[in-house]
């Protein structure tokens, strides 16, 4: 058995940190950019961008201003959808906040943009509605809602 003065925890990033990194990601891949493209335009190596991206390591103040010109878009945006601190959901009660965390997730993965993308070029709403149907049946889903 190892020495337990010798173990190491290693910290789970914290929600929100990941939260903001995936919205990095999300919108680098959008806007077709990639991780070394971002990394030099603000001066770091892809590998600390990576960790950006994980929620690893938690992007400064500063930091996201320049990220948020670079990609063009507004330091709001990363916060969008983001958990709910305690402090918040104990002073909503049970309010609906619509938690839409699982689209940030989803629209964060390679699949979800290129999923998002060829769906978006598909100019015939009854296409559409039919493609929406046939992934819900392939998903098991019996009702869409």
């Amino acid at each position: 058995m190892e020495n337990p003065e010798k173990l190491v925890f290693k910290k789970a990033p914290n929600p929100v940190d990941r939260h903001v990194g995936s919205r990095v990601r999300m919108r680098r891949v959008l806007v077709g950019l990639s991780q070394e493209r971002l990394g030099e335009s603000l001066g770091l190596t892809f590998q600390q961008v990576q960790k950006y991206e994980k929620g690893t390591n938690r992007i400064g103040a500063s930091r996201l201003q320049q990220i948020s010109r670079i990609l063009g878009v507004p330091v709001e945006y990363f916060f969008e959808g983001a958990p709910q601190t305690i402090e918040r959901s104990l002073a909503s009660g049970f309010e609906d906040n619509g938690d839409t965390a699982y689209v940030a997730d989803f629209l964060a993965t390679n699949e979800g943009i290129q999923l998002n993308k060829a769906f978006v070029r598909i100019k015939d709403p009854k296409l559409r509605r039919r493609v929406v149907e046939l992934v819900s049946a392939i998903a098991g889903e019996d009702s869409l809602a």
